[in-house]
């Protein structure tokens, strides 16, 4: 791992654990200082499984979950949380739930949908949906679209990390937030301060990592 990456550990739990590494960083939807690197919390199963159980706690006693939408990468995680929820030996509303994790597909118009064969554990459901990190909300909003299109309900979304508190109206349940980042920062891609100052792209980010430029 490149040494620049600095370790980022949450108060909630300490195998929940990202990396972070400073510059000038362009997604899909907009530019960002720092490019926070998911990858041991999405493909190690200690970690996944460690960050899984923090964010299933906040539905324990509240939420009942019958599928889980993973945007992102994040079925590892996803499958942690269903184990973790439907549970019979915890205290959790959806305990003995048969919980789905379901990955949508994209068409080539960049639209969320979801097969015939996997329509029926989204339709009449109730649906969590779950992502690695949120900038924006854009891709969490077409995905809460898509589930109600399905006929789906939403009882929740989470985010290992996002920068806003809600989406669509609903409270987002996070691990890390803006407060264990305080100069984080995004800029609409036309009105990046960081392109005004002359600064030049660090690397290109998506769901899968990072290329630096």
């Amino acid at each position: 791992m490149d040494k620049r990456f600095v370790d980022l550990r949450s108060g909630k739990n300490g195998k929940a654990r990202i990396k972070i590494l400073k510059g000038h960083f362009a997604t899909k939807n907009s530019h960002v200082n720092t490019y926070i690197d998911m990858s041991t919390v999405k493909t190690r199963h200690n970690n996944a499984r460690e960050t899984a159980k923090t964010l299933a706690e906040e539905y324990m006693t509240n939420t009942p979950v019958e599928t889980i939408v993973c945007l992102k990468n994040t079925e590892v995680i996803g499958a942690f949380m269903a184990e973790y929820l439907s549970g019979s030996g915890n205290a959790s509303v959806s305990a003995g739930n048969n919980i789905s994790v379901v990955t949508p597909e994209f068409d080539p118009a960049g639209q969320i949908l979801f097969r015939d064969n996997n329509q029926r554990m989204i339709e009449g459901k109730q649906v969590l949906v779950l992502t690695d990190s949120m900038s924006t909300g854009s891709l969490v909003r077409q995905a809460i679209e898509s589930v109600l299109y399905y006929g789906g309900r939403v009882s929740g979304i989470c985010a290992v990390f996002s920068s806003i508190s809600k989406v669509a109206g609903m409270e987002v349940k996070t691990i890390f937030t803006s407060a264990d980042l305080p100069d984080y920062q995004v800029y609409n891609s036309h009105e990046c301060e960081l392109c005004k100052e002359g600064q030049k792209l660090t690397g290109l980010i998506n769901s899968f990592g990072f290329v630096e430029l």
